[in-house]
């Protein structure tokens, strides 16, 4: 009988004081397009850098360099929303769909491995600037 009161008065707070939440910037349907178009862009210039017999270093820093070049001139003022994080996961997730399999990487374990790879890359290459920002 205790815990029905408790249950109840619980109950009643929780839904007199609701709790507050703010919506993400993420959340965007403009900011995961934009997402979308920079992952796109990079597993495309990533995966023709290895067909055409870079290394995955090479291709790398190829791939981080063209790309950010084309957002650091892009003036879509949604690219400030990006998270870095997951940016890499959605890059990853496109490089290893579309040509994992041909430098060794496959699954989740090749998806989680080369968004570590990227972000490490990343840092190395262009520690002043921001993919996302």
């Amino acid at each position: 009988m205790l815990g029905f009161f408790f249950t109840l008065i619980l109950s009643s707070i929780v839904l007199l004081f609701p709790f507050t939440s703010y919506a993400s910037h993420t959340s965007d349907p403009t900011v995961s397009l934009l997402q979308n178009r920079i992952s796109n862009n990079f597993s495309k210039k990533f995966c023709n850098s290895i067909q055409n017999g870079l290394s995955k270093d090479e291709a790398m820093t190829s791939a981080i360099i063209k790309t950010e070049n084309i957002v650091s001139f892009s003036y879509n003022p949604q690219k400030k929303w990006i998270e870095k994080e997951d940016l890499a996961n959605q890059i990853s997730i496109k490089v290893i769909n579309n040509c994992g399999w041909s430098f060794g990487l496959i699954g989740k374990e090749g998806i989680d491995y080369f968004k570590l790879y990227f972000l490490e890359i990343y840092e190395k290459t262009t520690p002043e600037k921001k993919l996302s920002s």
